[in-house]
């Protein structure tokens, strides 16, 4: 147990360096040290929550946020992640979903953003992003993930908005699919599960709680953005790879 709650330290102070929660890693890490996969999901989205709830209230605060998009992405996306939370799915269609989830958010997170100086003016398929909202949140839901570490380097791409709107609206919507998809599938495993994911899961919340204020302040204040991406980069590819493995 020590050596996984110090994993899921190093795992969110990674991943919330870069603003994301880090839920896939999470049920990886799980996965390898041989946790019944049908708590895997309550643990990870539970650890999502913890770590970018911060996060997205400092963006609503600073008032980056940009509701009034963001809203219609989330509004289709929640549902879908309930849904996705409520599917039933086998241990190796499950390890193999979150194995390759793992490899693509890994390419995601090497992939170049813009800074905000190279931001031009809104991409004409800024205005199809609604439809990768609702699969992407179904994804979510299912593995235990939030979606953001997807949806923002689409984002990026399609030049939906500034950098910093784009991280906030990433943040809302991890937070908001961990909470419906965990809703799901607390609801498709019952108490049995929710006992045995408490149990197991209180030492890991207060290691993700520290690790994603450590790397919040290192993102802040001392490493560069980009050295702290490329570690996470590489953290999710060798994890996803390691679990495809042994699928």
């Amino acid at each position: 147990m020590i050596w996984l709650a110090a994993a899921f330290l190093l795992t969110a102070l990674l991943y919330a360096g870069v603003g994301f929660g880090g839920g896939s890693t999470y049920s990886a890490l799980l996965a390898l040290a041989g946790v019944d996969y049908r708590i895997l999901p309550i643990l990870s989205l539970a650890c999502n929550i913890v770590v970018v709830a911060g996060g997205t209230v400092r963006f609503a605060r600073a008032r980056i946020t940009p509701w009034r998009d963001a809203g219609l992405l989330i509004a289709l996306a929640a549902p879908a992640a309930f849904l996705g939370g409520l599917t039933p799915i086998g241990r190796e269609p499950f390890l193999f979903l979150l194995g390759v989830s793992l490899l693509l958010a890994g390419v995601a997170l090497l992939l170049r953003r813009p800074s905000p100086e190279e931001i031009g003016p809104r991409g004409r398929f800024a205005r199809l992003m609604p439809l990768a909202a609702a699969p992407l949140g179904y994804l979510a839901g299912l593995v235990g993930i939030g979606g953001g570490i997807f949806l923002a380097p689409i984002l990026h791409l399609v030049r939906w908005n500034s950098a910093r709107a784009i991280a906030a609206t990433a943040s809302l919507f991890i937070l908001v699919n961990s909470l419906t998809g965990l809703a799901g599938q607390l609801l498709k495993g019952g108490e049995g599960r929710l006992g045995a994911a408490f149990e197991l899961g209180l030492p890991l919340l207060v290691a993700v709680a520290v690790g994603g204020q450590i790397g919040s302040l290192l993102a802040v204040r001392f490493l560069p953005l980009a050295w702290i991406r490329r570690l996470t980069a590489a953290l999710t590819i060798v994890v996803g790879a390691r679990l495809l493995l042994g699928v």
